[in-house]
Parts: C-alpha cells; sequence; structure tokens
C-alpha cells in the first residue's frame, strides 16, 4: 500500500470521525422529538409523532415562540449594531497610521478572552440599578460588547485589502471618511460585511450565560435559556418537547451555515490571502 493511498484512508477515516461525532447527537435529538416516550428503546419502541412539535409550538405556557422571537430581535440587532460600529472601527484602524496601533489591536483581543463568569455578577447589578434586567436592552448592551472584537477582527482583515487609492480618489472628489466608508469601501467589502453579520447572529443567538442572568421571564428570555427552563407539571423533564424545541432553534443557524457558507469562508479568508 503507497504513501498516497494510506494518506487518502486516514484523511477518510477523520471525516468519517468527524461526521458521526457532529451529526449523531443531532440524529438523536431529531429521533426524540418524533417519538412518543424518550425511553422508547426500554419499551415498546418507536412510535412516529409530531405532536412535541404541535404541543410548543400551540401550548401558551411554554411561551417557545416568544423566547424565538426574543432571540431573533436580539441577535439580529446585536449583529448589525457591531458589525457596524466594527466596521468604521475597522475602517479607522486600516487606515489611520498612529503609535501603539498593534498594541491597541491586540488589547482588544485580549479583552475579547475574558471569561464571561467573572463579569456577570457585576453586569447583573450595573443592570439591575439602570432598570433594565429582564429586558432586551439587558443583553444587547453586553452583547455589542461582547461582539465587537469578533467583528473588527473579520472587517480589519477584509479593508486591509482595499486599495487606499480609492479612498484618496473619493476625498479629492470631496467625500469625507464616513462617506468613503459607507459608499466606496464597505460595498466593495460586503462579502465580509455580511460574513460578519452572519457569525455575530450565530454567537448571540446561541449565549446562554447572559440571558440566564439577565431575564427573568418569557418577555426577554432567549431559546436556549426558555428550552433549559422546561418542565412538566410535577417537576420531570419533558423530553419530547425539549428535543423538538432544540430542534426548530437549530434549523434557523443550520439553514444560515448551509445558504450562506461561501460568503462566510470568504469573508474570513479573504484577508489571509494575497491577490
Amino acid at each position: 500500500m503507497n504513501e498516497k493511498r494510506i494518506k487518502n484512508i486516514l484523511k477518510l477515516s477523520g471525516i468519517c470521525f468527524v461526521l458521526i461525532f457532529s451529526l449523531v447527537p443531532f440524529i438523536w435529538m431529531v429521533i426524540i422529538s418524533l417519538n412518543e416516550r424518550p425511553d422508547f428503546l426500554l419499551h415498546e419502541g418507536f412510535r412516529l409523532t409530531v405532536a412535541n412539535f404541535v404541543d410548543i409550538l400551540t401550548m401558551g405556557n411554554l411561551h417557545f415562540l416568544d423566547y424565538l422571537k426574543n432571540s431573533f430581535v436580539i441577535a439580529s440587532t446585536t449583529a448589525l449594531i457591531s458589525s457596524l460600529i466594527g466596521a468604521v472601527a475597522a475602517y479607522a484602524i486600516s487606515r489611520i497610521t498612529f503609535t501603539g496601533k498593534t498594541l491597541l489591536v491586540l488589547t482588544v483581543l485580549a479583552l475579547s478572552m475574558f471569561p464571561q463568569i467573572c463579569i456577570v455578577g457585576y453586569l447583573f447589578k450595573f443592570m439591575t440599578n439602570l432598570g433594565m434586567i429582564n429586558t432586551y436592552g439587558a443583553l444587547i448592551l453586553p452583547y455589542i460588547a461582547w461582539s465587537l472584537p469578533l467583528a473588527l477582527w473579520i472587517q480589519m482583515s477584509y479593508f486591509s485589502r482595499i486599495p487606499r487609492e480609492l479612498d484618496k480618489a473619493a476625498q479629492v472628489d470631496g467625500a469625507s471618511r464616513l462617506q468613503t466608508l459607507f459608499k466606496i469601501v464597505l460595498p466593495i467589502a460586503a462579502p465580509g460585511f455580511l460574513s460578519t453579520i452572519l457569525l455575530l447572529f450565530m454567537f448571540c443567538f446561541n449565549e446562554f450565560l447572559f440571558a440566564l442572568m439577565l431575564t427573568a421571564d418569557h418577555k426577554a428570555r432567549t431559546v436556549p435559556v426558555g428550552i433549559s427552563l422546561f418542565q412538566g407539571l410535577h417537576g420531570e423533564l419533558p423530553w419530547g418537547y425539549i428535543m423538538a424545541a432544540s430542534v426548530i432553534s437549530c434549523v434557523p443557524v443550520i439553514l444560515i451555515a448551509l445558504i450562506f457558507q461561501r460568503r462566510i469562508i470568504s469573508g474570513l479568508t479573504h484577508g489571509a490571502v494575497k491577490q
């Protein structure tokens, strides 16, 4: 057996392992959500039903649709605002030369690695003093600060590949810095900007800790927290409802990743590839 064949076998084995490792939990979640009993292996076997999906979408006391709406509103708002602020910051850093620029960028990156658990207590007190607990703002503001480093890094690498001559030409025609950014540079960097929005949306849609600590009920609670707090009348865990809700909440993120995967990859790698 030659070396090339061994490499192909190892590569194929690695791909199969990753696929199995990634897909089996999701497939099992779908199976549980479509069965009458979560412990069907111990009883009469699999019985197909969509009752779990119907119940979580129609039972008002579960508030699943409220959680889903909250997640979409909070994640979409955060992604758009953070991407716009990140675009302005990335444009400034990629175009303006000043002392300590590299240190500033590295500091922003370092701050983004600060563990959430270390600040969530102080953040809770701060939001309580502002009277913002259990509101959209209590999550949107921390999410913007939390996701800005990612927005900055993705767009900075993208903007750095756009020739500065375009900026000079626009300024000769009387355009300001902001006009140059939004009318010339940002349209050219649209794939990177879209990638940033999509990544930040998924980033915020799945966040758990802040959403758990800064919300109290279905008025602002997001899907991950809402699902984790599902329970039956006697305190038991309704696994059918939990799995059905998890499947539905996964679908938007999966569709975004599948539909826009080329743009996401392009936005992440364009700035790293010399053209």
